[in-house]
């Protein structure tokens, strides 16, 4: 099990798509996390609905499509043992936050300790409305360690220094928030780029790593209904 301020955690299922988190938490101590995410805990610890950075954050992650709040399981009355599972299946991925804040996109985010910090950030007008992601974006801070899930596996895309590249905004999942992007067309006329399927995407530019997911959410929702009897 890995540990980090007296919490340990391990990620269990990680090689399949039904991921879930196991942690360890001394007494006194805490972890948030994504509504309705614990699956069970110890009877010495607590759940409650929170409030991260008040009305506003909430607001705010309501305007990314998060919940209004967050859970915390507190072990109140000793140590104690929690298991959390997202609500969709795919693969769970521990972040140590070393004080440079990450970007997630709507669903990304699953948990984190105490010392990282989950709040808002209003992207650019273009890359909010056209990429995908909404105007709002929830962003990561702090010191500590950050879960993020994903919809199928988690993929880790390192771009060295000056180099490019071309990244679907329906797969991504986490990004650092030095690296720089901008949103463009996937090929270089508009019909072209809409046929293909992909309309537009992300150009990153490295240094940085980019989270991505190996299954589109909105891709497989669309397969959903293409297969789905009609009535």
């Amino acid at each position: 099990m890995e540990s980090v301020a007296g919490i340990k955690y391990e990620i269990l299922y990680s090689e399949g798509a039904f991921a879930m988190l196991r942690l360890l938490l001394p007494k006194g101590t805490s972890i948030k996390a994504q509504s309705d995410a614990m699956v069970t805990m110890d009877t010495t610890m607590t759940v409650e609905g929170k409030l991260e950075g008040g009305i506003m954050g909430g607001l705010g992650r309501l305007l990314s499509n998060e919940n209004f709040f967050f859970q915390t399981i507190r072990a109140v009355n000793g140590d104690g043992e929690t298991l959390l599972a997202p609500a969709s299946p795919g693969s769970i991925l521990d972040l140590e936050m070393d004080g440079t804040p990450y970007y997630i996109q709507k669903g990304g985010f699953f948990a984190a300790t105490d010392g990282v910090v989950i709040s808002t950030r209003m992207q650019n007008l273009a890359k909010g409305l056209f990429g995908g992601e909404g105007l709002f974006v929830l962003e990561a801070s702090g010191r500590g360690i950050l879960f993020v899930e994903s919809f199928g596996a988690v993929h880790v895309v390192d771009i060295p220094a000056g180099k490019d590249i071309i990244i679907d905004n329906n797969h991504l999942v986490a990004w650092p928030s030095h690296i720089h992007y901008n949103l463009e067309k996937a090929s270089s006329g508009w019909i072209s780029s809409i046929t293909s399927g992909e309309s537009l995407v992300f150009r990153f530019r490295g240094p940085g790593k980019v989270l991505i997911q190996s299954r589109n959410t909105l891709g497989f929702a669309r397969w959903i209904q293409s297969v789905a009897p009609r009535k």
